[in-house]
């Protein structure tokens, strides 16, 4: 039996606070204050930062901050940032109709700004020390109930700090009066200017690395004399923690998503302890007797038993809430929803993947690092295709590149044309889907794989920030394109700004070796071209260290290489999922059209697998929406430019990610079968003509179906005779 306890009205009454006097049932992973802050709906909220959905929409505009900065301008800076980073703002995209802050969990406009008012916890969890330090961080809101407790967690998807799936999963659970719980997985926003030696605290504030400690979100691992020999080398540089805090942090983000949700029951719990922070107990202040007959632990008496916990997010986020499910082994998690999973499935799974009459794909499962190396090396030149030549904002497009790719071998034809299909061709080749070619350029234009392939190498492979693998920093550049000191404003701001992974807030990739001095990457000069390439040497050098092979020569690596190559694979056996989500009832949510994270090597990849491991029993539901991507916010280009650039022809998964999220708990609270794994038919919106105003706004019931209970057979994705087979 619960306690009788109130519910909204107790957690209202609690005031800003630090947990010492509760800190014996604060689970011992925990490091240093926790921070905890109550807003009250009105001036600041959990949710937007008391911006509201005006304020988070199109004409918002970025929360000016002071100098130095105050942690809640940082704050809200960062809720800003991330929020419009995942969540679609263009005109008709469903902002403020079918989601967004003044939309409530039945799917109704409420006529307010969306503010929601609650309790907010941050504390650092590891072992006390600037290379780890992972943020956690709860929100409860006031309408929790903790008769009806439900818990979401919310891992930051990419590299982005605690506030990065705000958004997403934390708009869901808010809006439905869950408890949420957040963390950065270890990799954030930390940043480190190694010229001026200045790191983030937890709230964003920058601080001097010795003052700061083992407070510092991040310091990397550099002692005075390494620190300024290198600074005297390659002045004007930045460290940053997913890529040089030599932990290979994506290894431990299903144990982060894990102590998210125990710091979320010693949050909820203490609130209503009698010897908790607040200093009473639910019970005492609604006026209510405690329920003599329950003997659980804790204040309320919340334990996995009694609340339904939803391990949910996007992207890296979702990857590390799978990752969590199959770690699980105390039973927190009861079911998962994520949308678009960075999840790298074991290979050597003995099944395969048909789409439609298509061949069968048996070469799945390419790890992260794999694909996009592949990418890195031949999408600059592929962009140039000529069955490119509609996709949407194709920039970056280099026939330098084309040149250079051919003059090794690596791609045929006589024209750059030619060389261009080669290149697609090649992509495609490796499991990339061709309906993913219509969003691959603009990521690559945009930089995306070429900077998760820095990222994830120096990640990997543990490498620290000294050791420039394969050319590769990260800085400040000027007009010239040459490194330079950031901006004092701007690293002030790079803790609301940045998103973890350089280029980021005016920090980019820099090419050291680039003849004649360093230079920004997209701009320098490969050494073994004397061609302005976009760095072909180094795209080589990344996709060797991939495979353990020259990809000119096919030799294999020798010497240091070799031992790279090496340690990059150890890096990757680290982070791969097995498929085994015990028996936890989950779904998926992908976009056909995902060129981040392709289908046949994630999502698809990790149902068959799943399907091996858990039998037909599984509790896996896989649903491909049809006409999505990646990266629903790009559709913010299409009010730049007042074209219909991606609103015409793709709708917002982001929608879908909530659907998940209703029918996960809708099946955890009312048992409610889950719908079977389908393949849903959008309809793209389309456009009359060439300006913004001439695509239609999204119709529900038009554009965007509802994921089907009861599909037709045409529609299911099913696994049989060692074949996912998956409809057109």
């Amino acid at each position: 039996m619960k306690p009788a306890i109130t519910t909204a009205a107790a957690i209202a009454m609690v005031v800003a606070f630090a947990f010492q006097t509760a800190e014996a049932k604060l689970p011992r992973f925990i490091k240093g204050e926790v921070i905890c802050t109550q807003y009250d709906g009105v001036t600041d909220d959990l949710l937007t930062a008391g911006l509201g959905a005006s304020g988070l929409g199109l004409a918002g505009a970025p929360p000016a901050l002071s100098d130095p900065p105050t942690a809640a301008e940082l704050r809200a800076l960062a809720i800003f940032n991330n929020y419009r980073a995942l969540v679609p703002i263009d005109p008709g995209g469903g902002y403020g109709t079918l989601f967004g802050p003044n939309i409530d969990a039945q799917g109704n406009d409420t006529g307010t700004e969306g503010r929601i008012a609650g309790l907010e916890c941050l504390a650092y969890a590891g072992r006390a020390r600037g290379r780890e330090n992972v943020t956690l961080m709860v929100q409860v809101p006031d309408r929790f109930d903790p008769a009806a407790a439900c818990i979401v967690t919310a891992p930051s998807s990419g590299s982005r700090g605690v506030y990065g799936a705000i958004g997403t999963a934390g708009e869901w659970g808010l809006r439905n009066g869950c408890a949420v719980a957040y963390t950065d997985k270890g990799t954030g926003n930390g940043a480190h200017d190694l010229q001026d030696d200045r790191v983030n605290l937890i709230q964003g504030q920058r601080a001097d690395a010795d003052v700061a400690g083992r407070d510092a979100a991040f310091r990397a691992r550099l002692g005075d004399r390494a620190l300024a020999a290198f600074n005297a080398e390659t002045p004007n540089r930045f460290a940053y923690k997913h890529a040089h805090s030599q932990l290979n942090p994506e290894a431990d983000w299903g144990r982060n998503v894990l102590q998210s949700i125990e710091f979320a029951f010693a949050i909820l719990n203490g609130l209503c302890a009698d010897d908790g922070p607040a200093g009473d107990s639910f019970a005492r202040r609604g006026g209510e007797d405690d329920d003599d007959d329950d003997d659980r632990e804790g204040g309320c008496g919340l334990t996995p038993e009694n609340t339904i916990v939803i391990a949910s997010s996007v992207s890296n986020g979702g990857g590390a809430s799978i990752l969590a499910a199959e770690q699980d082994r105390k039973g927190l998690i009861d079911g998962v929803a994520v949308s678009e999973p960075n999840v790298n499935p074991k290979p050597g799974g003995a099944f395969g993947i048909r789409q439609g009459e298509g061949e069968v794909l048996f070469a799945h499962s390419r790890s992260l690092y794999d694909y996009t190396t592949i990418l890195s090396v031949y999408q600059g030149c592929a962009n140039l295709a000529p069955s490119n030549a509609g996709a949407p904002f194709n920039g970056g497009g280099s026939e330098a590149r084309c040149t250079s790719l051919f003059e090794k071998g690596l791609v045929g034809g006589a024209t750059t044309a030619e060389r261009a299909e080669a290149a697609q061709a090649i992509i495609n080749a490796a499991g990339i889907l061709p309906e993913q070619n219509v969003t691959q350029p603009s990521n690559y234009g945009l930089f995306v794989p070429q900077a998760i392939g820095v990222t994830y190498a120096k990640a990997y492979g543990r490498f620290g920030v000294t050791r420039n693998l394969c050319g590769y920093s990260f800085g400040a550049t000027d007009a010239d394109n040459d490194p330079t000191a950031l901006a004092l404003p701007a690293e002030q701001a790079l803790f609301g700004a940045g998103n973890g992974i350089p280029p980021t807030a005016g920090v980019n990739v820099i090419n050291n070796d680039s003849p004649g001095g360093p230079k920004r990457d997209q701009n320098s000069i490969s050494p073994s071209t004397g061609r302005a390439d976009q760095n072909l040497d180094g795209a080589l050098c990344l996709r060797a260290l991939a495979t353990g092979n020259d990809p000119v020569t096919g030799k294999r690596l020798r010497g240091r290489d070799r031992i790279d190559a090496r340690r990059i694979a150890r890096g990757i056996s680290e982070v791969r999922a097995k498929g085994d989500l015990r028996g936890k009832p989950a779904v998926f949510v992908t976009g056909r059209q995902d060129a981040i994270l392709p289908p046949n090597h994630t999502s698809r990849a990790y149902v068959g697998l799943n399907r091996l491991v858990e039998g037909p029993e599984t509790g896996l539901r896989y649903y491909e929406v049809l006409n999505a991507h990646h990266l629903d916010a790009l559709t913010i280009l299409d009010v730049t430019f007042n074209a219909p650039l991606f609103s015409d022809k793709l709708i917002p998964l982001h929608h879908y990610l909530f659907q998940a999220l209703d029918v996960m708990f809708d099946h955890l609270k009312n048992g409610t079968p889950l719908p079977p794994s389908q393949v849903v038919r959008t309809v793209p919106r389309g456009a009359t003509g060439p300006t913004l105003a001439d695509v239609p706004p999204l119709d529900e019931a038009v554009n965007l179906p509802a994921i089907d209970a009861d599909p037709d057979a045409a529609d299911r994705i099913v696994f049989s005779g060692g074949i996912l087979r998956i409809p057109d």
